[in-house]
């Protein structure tokens, strides 16, 4: 059974259309069985600390379907749940004050640190909650699931949930005024009126958010809230909830937070600590709830910790990546690349012909990126097929590149096949296609018979294999470094991406 687990990652940016499951990418539909990755895998002596790390970049492949990204922070925990470290946990074992009121016939109050909660202070399992008031795939959860956990778990005595700040503002950038203004009313003293304005800021998210000036509207709701509104202006004013949130952050990142919404569970009788990411179905969470209540291990550990010892596949190695003497332009592993192949950075683009995002990003994007980082010989850059299924001719478009680049002119026939989508998109496109390969000199008996063949076309399916355990959408980019392994999902705007690459190099040079 396929998992799709909705999250808007803190890894990078992923999308110019904030919110959107599939602005600025093109997502492929979900086959009822996933095929096994095609690629060779490493020997024996492959460690576990790199297989772990391509087990969570398989995860990650799973979240992008909603994925909302952001700037490089932290290297995340090698699962979508993982026991995350005691002393990275805010304050978990401290006891909260006692509730003294209630919100939805719900206990709430403040730990003793001045945070939100809800549910009895002394119930076995507390979930912190990291959260973004502008994050689409939080309000999914806060609309779909948190109702049925409050009234299976919360409402019983057996979880209470501390709300923890966690604004992407890359991605978000009205978020942040939005955390900004919750704490604000709940520095008057009532968490119930934070608990009201925690509803209210997502009920209308897709009204604030989309403002140029969201400030009105915040102020708006914390006066009908019934907040004393001067004090509360003061209070945004002054700045002071900014270094709250930073602190928010900084625990949330170093705890393996790298995505909203991201739910740390902890059994209050150990201190054991599980994170789990994204806006999952309810019995995700009613599994996990129930088998830290019962003092077991939660079946999502398990799964994550059998799923440990999976194999780094050969075109993400260093073997893989090396370039083939016999085949210039292609790599060990049969994928084209440009760049230097020493570099310590290394970019691979799955890519569909067809998509109307994969050319906003060759067009727009690309050119930059290729100027800053792959002609300064600072990254190497990898081209794989995944031509979606929702593209009729995008596996032949696949082919007349991979037969031009028999003739050392992939790249010229990529621009032209990018250029000019309209033209090819046609029920017969070898025409089209054997014109290009004309004008661009190639030998035209050889293309012609390389498009007829089927080699060419195995090489094409192959890549689609390869990416299909990672890939839900095109373009998406696998980047390696320093044996670690970032997706960035989706079409981004050059600065964004050049942003992003370059915290990686920088990183690398640490």
């Amino acid at each position: 059974m396929q998992l799709y687990v909705i999250v808007c990652l803190n890894s990078f940016l992923f999308s110019p259309l904030s919110g959107s499951a599939t602005s600025g990418r093109c997502a492929r539909s979900a086959t009822p069985t996933e095929a096994e990755s095609g690629g060779s895998t490493m020997d024996e002596r492959q460690t576990t600390r790199e297989r772990r790390i391509w087990v969570w970049l398989a995860l990650v492949a799973l979240l992008v379907l909603g994925a909302c990204t952001m700037p490089l922070i932290q290297t995340p925990t090698p699962a979508a749940i993982e026991p995350a470290a005691a002393t990275a946990t805010p304050a978990t074992a401290a006891v909260p004050v006692v509730a003294t009121e209630r919100f939805k016939d719900l206990p709430v109050g403040f730990t003793a640190e001045g945070y939100p909660f809800r549910g009895a202070p002394d119930a076995p399992v507390t979930i912190y909650e990291y959260s973004d008031f502008g994050c689409p795939f939080c309000a999914r959860y806060y609309v779909q699931t948190e109702p049925a956990l409050d009234d299976a778990f919360v409402r019983n005595n057996q979880a209470r949930v501390v709300f923890r700040d966690f604004p992407i503002a890359q991605l978000h950038p009205n978020a942040p005024a939005a955390h900004v203004a919750a704490l604000c009313v709940a520095e008057q003293g009532s968490a119930a009126a934070f608990w009201e304005m925690h509803d209210e800021l997502f009920a209308t998210q897709t009204v604030w958010s989309n403002l140029s000036d969201p400030q009105p509207h915040l102020v708006r709701l914390a006066e009908e809230i019934g907040v004393d509104p001067a004090r509360f202006e003061d209070c945004v004013a002054s700045g002071v909830m900014n270094a709250e949130i930073e602190q928010s952050l900084a625990e949330g990142q170093a705890l393996g937070v790298t995505g909203t919404p991201t739910f740390n569970f902890v059994r209050e009788a150990t201190g054991e600590n599980f994170l789990l990411v994204g806006a999952q179905p309810y019995d995700e969470f009613a599994n996990m709830i129930t088998a830290l209540v019962a003092g077991e291990t939660p079946p999502q550990a398990s799964q994550a910790e059998a799923q440990g010892d999976a194999e780094i596949p050969f075109w993400a190695t260093a073997g893989g990546l090396a370039p083939d003497p016999a085949r210039p332009g292609y790599n060990l592993a049969g994928d084209l690349y440009r760049g230097n192949p020493d570099a310590s950075v290394v970019v691979i683009e799955f890519s569909d012909f067809q998509c109307p995002y994969c050319r906003r990003h060759v067009q727009e994007t690309q050119p930059v990126l290729d100027e800053a980082f792959v002609a300064t010989d600072q990254v190497l850059w990898v081209f794989k097929h995944f031509p979606l299924n929702i593209h009729p001719q995008a596996e032949a478009a696949g082919v007349a590149a991979e037969c031009a680049a028999d003739q050392q002119k992939f790249w010229e026939m990529h621009d032209l096949l990018f250029e000019h989508v309209e033209a090819w998109s046609v029920s017969n496109p070898a025409p089209v296609f054997s014109g290009y390969a004309e004008e661009l000199a190639l030998d035209l008996e050889q293309f012609n018979a390389c498009a007829a063949g089927g080699e060419a076309l195995a090489r094409v399916q192959q890549d689609l294999n390869d990416g299909l355990p990672f890939v839900q959408g095109t373009p998406t980019f696998i980047v390696l470094f320093n044996g670690e392994g970032r997706i960035i999902p989706g079409a981004l705007p050059a600065d964004r991406f050049s942003e992003a690459l370059q915290q990686i190099i920088d990183a690398t040079a640490q």
